[in-house]
């Protein structure tokens, strides 16, 4: 069951990080030349405080 919750947090923070890109480069104006690796980036940290996050509430209810 852990695994599906991994799974599909991964999905929505990839389309999280994919809009939160697209945002960053509207409001700049054009693209980045180096948008994977912003792209990394965004997701790397939104995924680091999201699962960090999972584990604390699995810990603590059980």
């Amino acid at each position: 069951m852990e695994t599906i919750i991994f799974l599909l947090i991964s999905i929505v923070l990839y389309f999280i990080s994919d809009w939160i890109l697209n945002q960053i480069e509207k409001w700049r104006g054009e693209r980045f030349t180096d948008r994977t690796l912003i792209f990394f980036v965004i997701i790397f940290v939104l995924a680091t405080g999201a699962f960090a996050l999972f584990r604390w509430l699995a810990d603590s209810s059980g």
